[in-house]
């Protein structure tokens, strides 16, 4: 381990960057089904409403991946093929956010993890690796999945590109028509990208006849790159978020985060993170979540933080509901808007999905995480302020974490607390200009929560 520091003040030395050295990357990823305390209720058949078999998923899925999706060993190993890829930038940094600490003059320690310094810019290449090697041991020739913003097609055209395979992304029309450089970027690393709803998928084809000007959703995403996988004998569907085998991979940002702290004989008070589908906050705060289930640290608070315009956890039912809007999928219980829900087209677009991940939803119902809602304007306020002391442009996405760290902190001012704070910075905003754009002309909307159009999809969620 090489530990920087920065000397601040006469009597104490801040640690500014804590660095893991290469050979402690996590050589497994971390199951937390091993240790809950009581099971996660399993996914339904819509077909046969009986529990999903390993079966059911096959068409669509590796069969490693499967098993991972359904194990509740603690330890899953990582190969050591994509081991080699992590190398590429992990292990990621932790940081101490000294200047915004300054900025703020709060007594809280604000630490966070970038993930910003992968090739395609944020968490998500941890998962797109490890399915795309996966696929490529079956033999498969080509991956279908969606994209919300533009994060999971980078990261998963990036690790089919490595793997030898081909790559069809179906991109939320309202991130596609914002974002062009992450079409660019998915582009340079082979893939093929559709608009989505788009005229390849006969689920897309009906939307668009339905109404030509839809914005999209990540449901409406989802249903066509199943549609694709499972017309196509050679070809497989790959999940960004939300199912138990993306958390899993994404756990190697919170077992070296422990790392880290322990090196620097820290632990978090709090923890925050952004939720669309949950994994990256999810894999940054399950192994510490761990901690707290084992009573080993009851009074840690965990806190997962969403859009206003789509408040999954703080205004979701608890229920059985499909994953996309196609009803393709199998029907996870999950905090949900409904799956016809289609969000307002906000500058967060990784954050439009209408449910969360499951494993993450079960613990906020069960207590053991929290969840919080903020509209774009403050949002983009704390990304402005973090930008201006750190220096790192975040993503609008990450900016939801970053809004509820800067509260937090001057909370912590008020009472005269010290705190150890730690969130996730999951990604970085360079293409996200447009948005931030719009923000700093003083045309940013705060949409309200759409209750209205909720209460009319959660008529249409199934009865389980």
């Amino acid at each position: 381990m090489r530990l920087l520091q920065k000397e601040r003040g006469e009597k104490e030395k801040m640690n500014e960057k804590i660095l893991l050295d290469e050979e402690e990357i996590p050589k497994a990823w971390y199951n937390i089904q091993a240790d809950l305390p009581s099971p996660l209720d399993p996914p339904i058949n819509p077909a046969t409403m009986e529990p999903l078999k390993p079966e059911d998923l096959a068409p669509i899925f590796p069969m490693e991946l499967i098993k991972q999706e359904m194990s509740t060993e603690r330890w899953i190993p990582i190969p050591d093929a994509v081991r080699d890829v992590y190398r590429l930038w992990r292990p990621s940094p932790l940081y101490r956010a000294l200047r915004l600490e300054k900025k703020l003059k709060t007594p809280a320690r604000i630490y966070y993890k970038w993930e910003g310094v992968s090739p395609p810019g944020s968490h998500k290449p941890n998962t797109a690796i490890a399915q795309a090697y996966y696929n490529m041991k079956e033999g498969i020739e080509r991956i279908a999945t969606e994209t919300g913003a533009g994060q999971w097609g980078s990261a998963l055209a990036f690790g089919t590109m490595l793997f030898g395979l081909k790559c069809t992304v179906y991109m939320v029309g309202a991130s596609y028509d914002r974002k062009p450089y992450r079409k660019v970027m998915m582009e340079m690393w082979n893939a093929e990208l559709y608009r989505s709803p788009s005229k390849n998928t006969e689920f897309g084809r009906k939307l668009l006849e339905e109404d030509p000007d839809t914005p999209g959703s990540l449901g409406i995403a989802i249903s066509e790159g199943v549609e694709d996988a499972a017309t196509h004998d050679d070809t497989h569907y790959a999940l960004g978020s939300v199912l138990n085998h993306v958390l899993l991979h994404q756990s190697v940002i919170g077992l070296e985060a422990k790392k880290a702290f322990e090196q620097i004989d820290e632990y978090p008070d709090v923890i925050y993170g952004c939720v669309g589908g949950g994994s990256n906050f999810f894999g940054s705060c399950s192994p510490f979540v761990a901690d707290k289930i084992r009573g080993d640290k009851p009074d840690l608070k965990v806190v997962g933080c969403e859009p206003m315009a789509c408040p999954t956890l703080t205004k979701g039912l608890y229920l059985y509901d499909f994953g996309d809007c196609a009803e393709m999928t199998p029907l996870l219980k999950m905090f949900t808007l409904g799956h016809t829900f289609v969000p307002p087209p906000i500058h967060a677009g990784g954050l439009r999905y209408h449910g969360d991940a499951p494993l993450l939803c079960k613990l906020v119902k069960d207590g053991w995480i929290d969840a919080v809602a903020y509209h774009q304007n403050e949002v983009f306020k704390a990304a402005k302020l973090f930008a201006e002391t750190e220096g790192i442009i975040i993503a609008p996405e990450t900016a939801h974490g970053v809004n509820a760290v800067i509260n937090e902190a001057l909370r912590c001012k008020e009472e005269g607390k010290e705190e150890v704070i730690f969130f996730n910075n999951s990604g970085h905003g360079h293409f996200d200009m447009g948005s931030y754009d719009v923000f700093l002309r003083g045309k940013l909307v705060d949409y309200e929560y759409p209750a209205e159009l909720v209460k009319q999809s959660l008529a249409k969620v199934p009865k389980v």
